[in-house]
C-alpha cells in the first residue's frame, strides 16, 4: 500500500507542528478573538467603532531566510514577517488587529516550523495583534530540503475619520526618522551576493547573528504618539530605501530634503559599503538606519522625538518637505 507518506508527506509531523504553533498562537489572543487555531477560518470581533475601514497588508521575509538556515537560527525571521506588515498598515494609523501566517517546504520539521511561529507570535505581541491562523504547507520536491518559504497577511483598523494619507502635508513640515534595528528584511540578495562567510566576527558577534537582528515594529510607540500628535504622513522604510519610500507619504508633488548627517548609520551599512556599493545604491536599497518616517508640524517635531526618547526609541529630524518635483534630495 503506497501512503501520504511515501511521497514525503508527513501527517504526523504536521499534526505535530500544529501542536506546537497552537502554544504560541494562544500567547497573542487579545480582546475581539473568537476562536484558536485549528477551526478553518479565524474570527475576530470588530467591538465599537463608528465609521471603521480595514486595513491590510501582506509581506514575506525574501532571502533572509537564507541566512537564517545557514545559522540554523529559526526564531528571529517570523517577527520580521509580522513586523513588515504591520508596520506598512501603521503608515495610514491603523492598528493591527490580527495577522495569519504562511509556511511552505519541502519535509516538515516540527520543532523548526514550531520556531518559525514563535518569532511570528513575538512579534504578533510586539504589535499588539494576535495570531488567529496561517496554513502549513508541506511540498516535497519543490523547495529544497531543510529550507523553509514564509508570508504573512496583517488586518488593521481605523476610524474613517482618522486615515493618514498626505492628504494635510504642507512645504516646510518636517520629516521625523526612528531608528531601525538594522538591515531589517530588504536587500538580501544583494548582501549573499557580497557575503561569502556569515561567521566571520563582527564586532564580536557572527556577522550572520547581526544580519538576523529582527525588524523593529514600530507599531507601540507611533499608536501612543497618535494619541497627542497631529502626525500628517509616515513611510516604513522597506524595499527600494529612500528614494523609493519616502515619496509614497505624499499626494501632491512634494520633495523631501534629507541631511544624511542627521541621523547614526549603523556600522553594518558601512561594513557593507566597504564591500563595494556606492551611497547612492545603499540609500535606494537599504533603510541606513531609519526604518519609518513621520512627516509632522514643525513645531510638533521637538515634542514628539522627546516622546520617542522616553519610550526608548531613537528619533531625529532628518530632514523637511519642499513643494517641487516628487522625489528625494540627499544632502
Amino acid at each position: 500500500m503506497v501512503t501520504y507518506k511515501d511521497s514525503g508527506v508527513n501527517i504526523e509531523e504536521g499534526y505535530k507542528s500544529v501542536k506546537l504553533m497552537k502554544e504560541y498562537s494562544a500567547q497573542t489572543f487579545i480582546p475581539g478573538v473568537l476562536n484558536g487555531l485549528g477551526s478553518f477560518a479565524g474570527m475576530f470581533e470588530l467591538g465599537k467603532y463608528k465609521n471603521p475601514v480595514l486595513v491590510s497588508g501582506t509581506d514575506g521575509v525574501g532571502t533572509k531566510l537564507k541566512i537564517a538556515f545557514e545559522m540554523k537560527i529559526y526564531d528571529t525571521v517570523g517577527i520580521d514577517c509580522v513586523a513588515m506588515c504591520v508596520n506598512d498598515i501603521l503608515c495610514h494609523g491603523a492598528k493591527p488587529l490580527f495577522f495569519l501566517d504562511y509556511l511552505a517546504c519541502s519535509d516538515l520539521e516540527a520543532e523548526v516550523a514550531a520556531e518559525l511561529v514563535k518569532g511570528i507570535s513575538k512579534g504578533c505581541m510586539d504589535a499588539g495583534c494576535a495570531l488567529i491562523g496561517g496554513e502549513t504547507a508541506e511540498m516535497p520536491g519543490f523547495y529544497s530540503k531543510g529550507e523553509y518559504d514564509m508570508a504573512g497577511f496583517a488586518v488593521g483598523v481605523v476610524e474613517k475619520d482618522n486615515i493618514i494619507n498626505g492628504s494635510t502635508v504642507e512645504e516646510g513640515d518636517v520629516l521625523v526618522g526612528i531608528a531601525s534595528s538594522g538591515v531589517h528584511s530588504n536587500g538580501y540578495s544583494l548582501v549573499r551576493k557580497l557575503v561569502d562567510n556569515f561567521q566571520v566576527d563582527f564586532f564580536g558577534s557572527a556577522l550572520g547573528e547581526v544580519l538576523l537582528t529582527p525588524t523593529k515594529i514600530y507599531v507601540k510607540p507611533v499608536l501612543k504618539l497618535l494619541e497627542k500628535f497631529k502626525i500628517k504622513a509616515m513611510a516604513h522604510i522597506t524595499g527600494g530605501g529612500f528614494y523609493e519610500n519616502i515619496p509614497r507619504m505624499f499626494k501632491e508633488d512634494f520633495t523631501a530634503v534629507i541631511d544624511k548627517n542627521s541621523f547614526e548609520m549603523p556600522e553594518i551599512f558601512k561594513y557593507i559599503m566597504d564591500l563595494g556599493v556606492d551611497e547612492e545604491h545603499m540609500y535606494n536599497t537599504y533603510n541606513m538606519g531609519i526604518g519609518f518616517v513621520l512627516c509632522v508640524d514643525s513645531k510638533d517635531a521637538p515634542n514628539i522625538i522627546k516622546d520617542l526618547n522616553e519610550m526608548g526609541e531613537k528619533a531625529y529630524i532628518i530632514g523637511h518637505v519642499k513643494r517641487r518635483e516628487k522625489r528625494v534630495c540627499l544632502k
